[in-house]
């Protein structure tokens, strides 16, 4: 339940505008962004730290999938505020549009995958990271099924049977869709939304609201099957109808958080005083806790009871792979670092009402979110998941299989990534107003209270 009462803040430029305040970060990010991407391409075209093509394309993946999961979420925040005609986030809406729109930029992202495609074939003898060579067989073992059907018969069997999905026309069509719709809509939502700060007409209010409920449907097909294509086909024998659920919240989780850290910032250079309140970080901490601890721990077991009960070897073989060798452990700690230790932290009200615990808890989650994707994208299936007569001799067998979770490129790829996404975030932050100063609702924003 919620109350409104009178409120007066500041609405003064020098409280909705960014300015020169954020120009050090840019900076900053730029030249770390910059770096990042020069040492991880010297480590990766050298072969540095054991880096093969096929673990320097799936660090990238897994890096490029973070970024873009934090712009996806908010996103869906952005429209489903829009779909629920809420008036409580007005005050916290611009922040959101303003990292959403970077999506505009996804199809940027893709270039690297165009280059694998481009540089010839190529599969990864072994399914490990030791051997190799470039080509888009490094990265998805569905588009080398020559070398799939030599190295991997039994996986072959089952992906031949997928060609119709799982063939480069297809896939590269399917992407195109993707970051053409996010990049469209993610835009068209910020662009209007900030027309109306100068026109201050509603009909742009009912405009976005009418176009939220079309968006909310192609949003959860377009992630659905980018989190099939870029992530699933990774191991393409394996399937999972939830996977895109899964995915979606771990969209959420980084999107929520890096929205309560934006802010939380912006706040900290004198900004949006008097505007955003405890009130509002109460119900971001509240959507956190909803979708990015609650909602992904229901969905990732429900994931896993229904594949591990059935016990059919095509499906767990994934869960597997997660749980041999060090990989055991990474899925201990994503468990209680992602769903746990965050929910006993997070559950209480107040602690959601702290600015500098909120903080806290959104850096926790957000690096938790990457350390669900690396989860994720880095993990192989053993050759012998298919065929051993019992699970235990597969666990036996890859005792010693390795995690690189420390491998330099992870570090290095992260910062060039990171850097570069948060460089574009602080620059269109920069030249954009913080709040939609002339929302017909935003008068519910300044005045929201929990209660």
């Amino acid at each position: 339940m919620s109350s409104i009462h009178a409120a007066a803040p500041d609405l003064s430029e020098g409280n909705i505008r960014l300015g020169d305040a954020g120009m050090t970060v840019q900076q900053g990010a730029g030249l770390v962004g910059l770096l990042g991407l020069v040492a991880s391409a010297v480590i990766g075209l050298g072969g540095m730290f054991g880096v093969t093509p096929s673990f320097f394309m799936k660090s990238y993946t897994q890096n490029y999938l973070f970024v873009l999961s934090i712009s996806l979420g908010a996103m869906f925040f952005v429209f489903i505020q829009h779909l629920t005609r809420a008036g409580w986030s007005t005050t916290v809406r611009r922040p959101a549009e303003v990292i959403a729109a970077n999506l505009k930029w996804a199809w940027v992202g893709l270039i690297p995958f165009a280059a694998l495609w481009l540089s010839g074939g190529g599969h990864v003898e072994g399914g490990d990271h030791s051997h190799g060579a470039w080509g888009p067989g490094a990265l998805f073992p569905w588009a080398d099924l020559e070398a799939m059907k030599a190295h991997h018969p039994d996986e072959y069997k089952v992906v031949k049977a997928k060609t119709a999905y799982l063939n480069s026309t297809f896939f590269w069509i399917r992407a195109i869709v993707y970051v053409t719709f996010w990049g469209i809509a993610s835009t068209w939502f910020l662009r209007t939304s900030m027309s109306q700060d100068a026109t201050g007409d509603v009909r742009i209010t009912q405009r976005m609201q009418k176009m939220a409920a079309p968006t909310a449907i192609l949003f959860g097909l377009t992630i659905t099957f980018a989190a099939f294509d870029w992530i699933m086909s990774l191991s393409p024998a394996w399937f999972s109808t939830m996977f895109g659920v899964y995915f979606f919240c771990g969209c959420c989780t980084c999107g929520f958080a890096t929205m309560i850290i934006a802010i939380l910032r912006v706040q900290s250079f004198g900004r949006l005083q008097g505007v955003v309140n405890r009130e509002h970080y109460q119900d971001l901490g509240k959507l956190l806790f909803a979708f990015g601890m609650i909602f992904w721990a229901y969905i990732g077991f429900s994931q896993y009871m229904l594949i591990w009960y059935a016990n059919i070897p095509e499906e767990t073989g994934w869960f597997l792979a997660r749980q041999i060798g060090g990989w055991g452990t990474v899925s201990f700690v994503l468990l209680f670092g992602h769903f746990v230790v965050p929910f006993v932290a997070l559950i209480s009200k107040w602690t959601k009402r702290m600015s500098w615990y909120l903080m806290g808890a959104a850096i926790w989650m957000l690096f938790f979110g990457w350390f669900d994707l690396y989860w994720l994208v880095m993990p192989v299936i053993p050759e012998d998941a298919m065929t051993a007569k019992t699970y235990m001799e597969v666990v036996e067998a890859n005792a010693d299989e390795p995690t690189h979770l420390f491998n330099p490129l992870n570090f290095t790829m992260l910062a060039g990534v990171g850097g570069t996404f948060l460089w574009l975030t602080i620059r269109r932050m920069r030249n954009t107003t913080l709040l939609a100063i002339r929302d017909p609702r935003l008068h519910e924003g300044l005045a929201f209270e929990n209660q």
